[in-house]
């Protein structure tokens, strides 16, 4: 009976490294998941937030034209330093409010004056 039954043996530490591995591992697949994008600010009138237009290039299916689509996202700046006509890197995030799911990540041009 005894050499039916396995016998169990405890983790070794190699094993338990590779469980804990797997956790950052899923924590980076979700961040690469996290959506990055570039536009330019229209709107500095709120507190901590802006509006930013993304512009995007698609190809007409009929006509085989380029059009330019452009939607507009509503960006977390938390520390108020963007001002209208800035180029700007958003990045998706959790909900922050009711319209805000982005955060503005680096300003990359400003206009000139």
């Amino acid at each position: 009976m005894n050499d039916e039954q396995q016998q169990v043996t405890p983790e070794t530490p190699a094993d338990q490294s590779a469980t804990a591995a797997q956790p950052a591992e899923a924590e980076a697949a979700e961040r690469r998941l996290q959506k990055t994008l570039e536009g330019t600010v229209v709107s500095n009138r709120m507190q901590k937030s802006v509006v930013v237009r993304v512009e995007r290039q698609v190809r007409h299916s009929l006509y085989q034209k380029t059009i330019r689509k452009s939607s507009k996202f509503m960006a977390h700046d938390e520390e108020n330093k963007c001002r209208v006509g800035d180029r700007v890197v958003i990045r998706e995030t959790r909900p922050i409010s009711k319209r805000k799911n982005w955060r503005v990540i680096s300003i990359i041009s400003s206009p000139q004056q």
